[in-house]
């Protein structure tokens, strides 16, 4: 059950590595037109971008952090899943606000990888 687990959560940094790509550069690229065409000055799209790709680095952080973990635990290491655990629930808490918000089902994209992190975090010691 441990070694499920772990691969579990390797799908899940998967997802996180495979969505701060997305972000990063797809994402801003389908933006900064869309901002840019609303007459938005300079500075402010300046500021969006620098947000945006903090964004799509943070991802790629909270992934390398669970593969990380959950690598250690395939080898057998007794890694702590305490970060993996608060990178889940942040990330679902993110995904449930956004959708309250908008409406939107593609803020789902959050909550997917936070229910695989916690399930493989699971116990959560």
């Amino acid at each position: 059950m441990a070694r499920l687990r772990s691969i579990l959560g390797l799908i899940a940094a998967a997802i996180l590595f495979l969505s701060a790509g997305a972000h990063s550069f797809l994402g801003w690229k389908s933006l900064q037109p869309r901002i840019e065409a609303v007459g938005a000055p300079a500075d402010l799209v300046t500021g969006l971008r620098i947000g945006w790709q903090f964004g799509g680095a943070a991802m790629l952080v909270f992934g390398l952090i669970a593969a990380w973990v959950f690598l250690q635990r395939l080898r057998g290491a007794s890694v702590p899943a305490f970060p993996v655990v608060v990178i889940g629930v942040v990330y679902g808490l993110y995904g449930i606000w956004a959708i309250s918000l908008t409406g939107d089902g593609f803020f789902a994209i959050f909550i997917v990888p936070a229910v695989l992190l916690l399930l493989a975090s699971w116990p959560w010691r």
